[in-house]
């Protein structure tokens, strides 16, 4: 049945993150928003990142050099026009963050005039980063919330999963394939609500949470990807998925990472002897990107048989660590370990999703009036690699790029004045939660296992068969029972792990993070993995 929708606005923005925030800031001033947080507001990967945004403000550096630096990190696989797009825009974008009041950390030149602190990290040829101590993600979110939480067109729903978009030809609508809304779980009310949108902006961040291991937080389960690839999307690159080197390997903190900052400003990598390992492996020693460096991390591992291997800065002055890294210094320190000591255990873990729903230059998807941004997207920009400090970045300037586009369109958008409801007349509430669990576990546990760091054709087939059979039981599930947030977490997992093993096996060559035994080589050309829903179902 269609009534009026519970929510409506002008633009639903599905994402609470730097690039779901700077997106619905830019619109505000002319239009209503909606913000969806699936918990607290600031509890995105934008909350946790340590390093920094890249940016050209050093006049001894250049955007041409920040863009050779990403394409040489992207292993052939970047797009040359978006790298120039985001790089020639970074200074802009970053202005504005400031703008809105967050803080980067300055310093006094010996002239007495103040700038920007800029440091370092791997695949960088200068300084360009700027960071707020080691919690530049905190300074960012905090900022950014506090602004669209006291914005009289922003209203923040916080708790709340978007279940799936509304499509037009879905739902009978004539005309072109659009967007009108969503259906959201609201979680404080247990129920579903309609949501009629005139623009629906994905910000949902990554996939990360589809292995065992991950640097995310809980929210990482590749929902925007999921959703689109539902409605209709194409998807690329969802084989390139980056392991952060250096997470905390410590049973009270399992999603810590160590930022790449840390080797930026001088610490080693060592194995449990005491000796340094990645001069064996790059000339750049620790600062070579990270799919090097992880992939090195993981050899040693097995190699020794060891649980971990360690980050090691304590040659450094103890005033100059506890400066630079106050918050990590603080957080080691409660768990017994003092970092201008003593080596770190360290282990690789999920951290990045490279590939994702494909956009323009203005974050549009193939689905008109649908926009993703930010992690969710594919763009580009990061090719086989991302480089350090490039993805907040790619959240600001799509973010701005994304509100020029809606807010030039939105006089041409076409309203909906009725939606079907959400119908839940055939569901029943569930009765084996373990289900959910068992099959959260195990998809997770075969993902590292299989879909990790190093890949080969058999291992790939055989977590396609898993996904498939826990598919099947989902698909099963999800049809008779009440949703709830694992079962709609664990949906949208099950079906980026899908996406993620079939790009795998589409790319016949080791290139950037992905890297398989069976063709360890890396091919003279090579594009991206492109996957279609039409010609998927078609061939099911």
């Amino acid at each position: 049945m269609n009534t009026t929708p519970e929510l409506s606005c002008d633009v639903l923005i599905i994402g609470s993150g730097a690039a779901g925030l700077s997106l619905a800031l830019r619109l505000a001033e002319k239009h209503q928003v909606i913000v969806l947080s699936k918990g607290p507001v600031s509890e995105g990967s934008t909350f946790y990142a340590q390093g920094g945004i890249a940016a050209v403000f050093d006049e001894t550096d250049s955007i041409d050099s920040h863009v050779e630096d990403t394409l040489i990190a992207g292993a052939g696989l970047c797009d040359r026009h978006a790298v120039e797009f985001v790089a020639s825009n970074a200074r802009t974008c970053v202005q504005w963050l400031i703008d809105q009041g967050v803080l980067f950390d300055t310093q006094v030149q010996p002239n007495g005039e103040e700038s920007y602190h800029l440091t370092r990290e791997g695949g960088h040829s200068h300084r360009r980063i700027l960071h707020s101590a080691d919690a530049t993600g905190k300074e960012v979110e905090t900022t950014l919330v506090s602004q669209a939480q006291n914005h009289p067109n922003i209203r923040v729903l916080e708790r709340s999963n978007a279940v799936d978009l509304i499509v037009s030809d879905k739902i009978g609508l004539p005309g072109t394939r659009r967007v009108v809304g969503a259906w959201i779980w609201n979680r404080n009310k247990e129920a579903v609500e309609t949501c009629h949108a005139k623009s629906v902006v994905l910000a949902t961040g990554g996939a990360s949470k589809v292995y065992q291991y991950t640097t995310n937080p809980d929210i990482s389960s590749g929902d925007g990807i999921a959703m689109a690839w539902r409605a209709g999307c194409r998807v690329a690159n969802l084989e390139f998925n980056q392991f952060h080197p250096t997470a905390l390997y410590h049973p009270q903190a399992r999603n810590f990472l160590l930022t790449e900052a840390l080797r930026g400003e001088g610490a080693h990598l060592k194995r449990p002897d005491g000796s340094r390992f990645m001069p064996d492996f790059d000339e750049r020693g620790e600062l070579a990107p990270r799919d090097i460096v992880a992939r090195a991390i993981d050899h040693e591992m097995k190699r020794l048989g060891a649980d971990c291997m360690f980050l090691d800065i304590s040659h450094k002055p103890e005033e100059f660590v506890r400066q630079h890294f106050p918050m990590i210094y603080e957080k080691l320190l409660g768990l017994g370990i003092d970092l201008t000591k003593e080596p770190v255990p360290i282990v690789p873990a999920a951290h990045y999703t490279c590939g994702g729903v494909m956009v323009d230059d203005f974050g549009r998807t193939d689905v008109d009036e649908l926009y993703a941004i930010g992690e969710v997207s594919y763009t580009g920009l990061h090719g086989a690699n991302r480089m350090a400090s490039n993805s907040l970045l790619e959240c600001l300037v799509y973010g701005w790029s994304a509100a020029e586009d809606i807010d030039r369109r939105m006089p041409y958008a076409r309203s909906v004045s009725t939606l079907p409801d959400w119908d839940e007349s055939r569901v029943e509430n569930p009765d084996e939660l373990v289900v959910i669990q068992h099959n959260w576990h195990e998809l997770r546990l075969f993902m590292w296992d299989y879909v990790g760091i190093v890949r080969t054709t058999k291992r790939l087939e055989r977590a396609l068969r898993r996904i498939t059979m826990l598919q099947q039981e989902i698909d099963e599930y999800y049809a008779h029972f009440r949703v709830s947030n694992n079962l709609l977490e664990l949906r949208n997992l099950v079906q980026v792990a899908e996406l993620i093993v079939r790009c795998a096996m589409m790319r016949k060559e080791s290139r950037g993070l992905h890297y398989t035994l069976d063709y360890p080589e890396q091919l003279p050309e090579a594009g991206p993995s492109i996957l279609s829903p039409l010609s998927h179902h078609m061939n099911r």
